[in-house]
């Protein structure tokens, strides 16, 4: 019996992910790495063969990601050193937020940058040691022999580095604060003040090399400002959406919006499509047409729904899809959004051609050799606006023979947030509600189960149970389906998702994104950070404050007057949250 280990410990790792129903992993599938899924038989093994864990995090539409499997993960090379002295395992971040969170603060903290691919080698005992982001084969190659080399000769001090590195699990500090009192008017004029510092007064958004939405942040700006109104926040509001709607960010044949844009000017996107993204834009761009009196806004934000319900929307669930890619089925990144001047004449006459070349720009040189992206260089008149309807109506039905690959998993949360715009817009459009009433049924007939709520769902397999993320946004989005329905059930559903959270994922110590991330060092935080998403905490806060049950009302307000102190520091980070208290102090 004494040989059974070590039988087991010698067996070549094999790779798991064929045919996995996250369509990043099952990419994954065909490699020469033996990849592992992260789970807790993944770290027992790593123990018992006393191996670092070389855990690979990336998601479908990332574009780095897929240049990264091709150059190096199908290298043969490489795979023999990672099979052979590591336990080689992938992560689709979509469906571990918890692990993806707490590895990009790692790396930030460690390398001062994060992104995606985001590769990171953690010890068997569950303490990360050295986090790289996408590299060259050559460079990965020499790295991960030298990593192998310094674990046989120095493995001990690596794991003592990597534990202290750690701080041992210690929960975030944090200070007792009153969301009524005077701070909840502090905060917010700190963060009008500090955003407005950082606001690019020219081109919208903030002063960066390159332009993100900031959905999360401009909701909660906006929410402030139809409390508080200020000419300064307004003005720079107006600039912002209406340069992210007029440029490239926006596809301006198929509706909905890029992940950002790579340049400062809102004019070069990055080609993916999150269902994060279009969920929270089609909201904030519906209130923004009220509350800044621009109408315009609320048929870019029907546009987007409506292109949601085109592209990512599951027939058989009535769900939507998490993301569409960068790359076309060719592997050409925006390749099924680009014009070449040839097929822009085979495809609209000469008039149409040339208000499209005036409108958009294209006396000028294509940026891409595949061509040209439709977007509003100079401003159109009113009758320009209307004569280009028919343009973009022949190049969709032209698009249509391109093939563009999907990331078709169905989550929880991200269908949360899509629920969250259905019904506010169905208010206004009641063509929205099916669709609102389809998401519901798929919440709760699909994902709900006895032992709670479930993370989602792909090929008709189902994830595994939901975290924080997960059950706060869902539980944000069926609180705004009860508003729309007005059924007592649909408010006792919302609750009910909202008491679970806050059983699973609260203590007086703060917030955890997850039940367990398997890693040593727990962590715990008073109030988690807005990110591309908003703040889950914040979601979860604000859902039961919303509620007429007496106890989650307790929750929201408790967890809202104990918030975390670097947030004072950081403010943008938290608007969401400074939102929150703002509108629990207000009238």
């Amino acid at each position: 019996m004494s040989f059974l280990p070590a039988a087991m410990q010698a067996a070549p790792l094999v790779n798991r992910l064929a045919n996995h129903p996250s369509p990043y992993l099952a990419m994954h599938g065909a490699d020469p790495v033996a990849w592992q899924e992260w789970s807790p038989a993944t770290v027992s093994l790593a123990r018992q063969q006393n191996k670092l864990l070389f855990v690979s995090i990336g998601y479908f539409s990332c574009h780095w990601c897929h240049v990264m499997q091709q150059e190096s993960y199908r290298d043969l090379r490489i795979a023999e050193v990672l099979n052979r002295d590591f336990i080689p395992v992938k992560v689709d971040r979509e469906l571990n937020t918890a692990l993806d969170a707490e590895m990009i603060e790692f790396a930030r903290r460690s390398r001062g940058m994060a992104g995606w691919p985001l590769n990171v080698f953690i010890t068997p005992e569950g303490y990360p040691v050295y986090a790289t982001l996408y590299s060259k084969p050559d460079q990965f190659l020499g790295l991960i022999s030298k990593l192998s080399e310094r674990w046989l000769t120095d493995r001990d001090e690596l794991k003592a580095a990597a534990r202290e590195a750690a701080g041992g699990g210690k929960p975030v500090g944090s200070i007792p604060l009153k969301p009524a009192s005077d701070h909840a008017a502090v905060w917010r004029q700190r963060l009008v003040d500090d955003a407005l510092a950082m606001a690019d007064p020219l081109r919208g958004g903030l002063e960066q090399a390159r332009k993100f939405p900031m959905a999360p942040q401009l909701t909660a700006l906006l929410q402030i400002h139809e409390r508080h109104p200020d000419a300064r926040l307004a003005a720079w509001l107006t600039l912002t959406l209406d340069l992210m709607a007029k440029g490239g960010l926006r596809d301006h044949v198929g509706g909905g919006f890029f992940r950002y844009t790579v340049d400062p000017e809102w004019h070069t996107p990055h080609y993916e499509k999150m269902l994060y993204d279009n969920a929270e834009l089609a909201l904030l761009y519906l209130r923004a047409a009220r509350i800044l009196g621009k109408p315009q806004y609320q048929e870019i934000a029907f546009e987007t729904l409506d292109f949601m319900l085109a592209e990512m929307r599951d027939a058989e669930t009535g769900a939507f899809i998490t993301s569409t890619s960068a790359v076309d089925s060719e592997g050409r990144e925006g390749g099924v959004y680009l014009w070449s001047m040839e097929q822009l004449r085979h495809t609209l006459s000469p008039d149409e051609l040339a208000l499209a070349t005036r409108i958009w720009g294209l006396e000028a040189a294509a940026e891409s050799d595949l061509g040209y992206l439709p977007q509003q260089v100079r401003e159109p008149t009113a009758a320009e606006l209307a004569q280009l309807e028919p343009v973009y109506r022949k190049l969709r039905k032209e698009r249509r023979n391109r093939s563009l690959p999907k990331d078709d998993k169905l989550l929880a949360g991200l269908n949360g947030l899509a629920l969250k715009a259905l019904s506010e817009a169905a208010a206004t459009a009641p063509r929205y509600r099916r669709s609102a009433d389809e998401v519901k049924d798929f919440l709760a007939r699909q994902l709900w189960r006895k032992d709670g709520l479930q993370n989602g769902m792909g090929h008709g397999k189902l994830f595994g149970p939901a975290d924080l993320e997960g059950y706060a946004y869902a539980a944000s989005g069926l609180r705004y389906y009860a508003r729309l329905s007005g059924k007592a059930a649909d408010h006792a559903f919302a609750d009910k998702l909202a008491r679970e959270a806050w059983r699973r994922f609260h203590s007086p110590r703060g917030f955890r994104l997850a039940g367990t991330t398997l890693l040593a060092a727990e962590k715990r935080q008073a109030v988690i950070a807005d990110g591309p998403a908003p703040s889950p905490s914040t979601e979860l806060i604000t859902a039961s404050l919303a509620s007429h049950d007496k106890a989650l009302r307790r929750n929201g307000v408790a967890a809202l007057g104990f918030t975390v102190s670097p947030a004072g520091h950081d403010l943008f980070m938290h608007a969401s949250l400074v939102a929150a208290m703002d509108a629990a102090a207000s009238p």
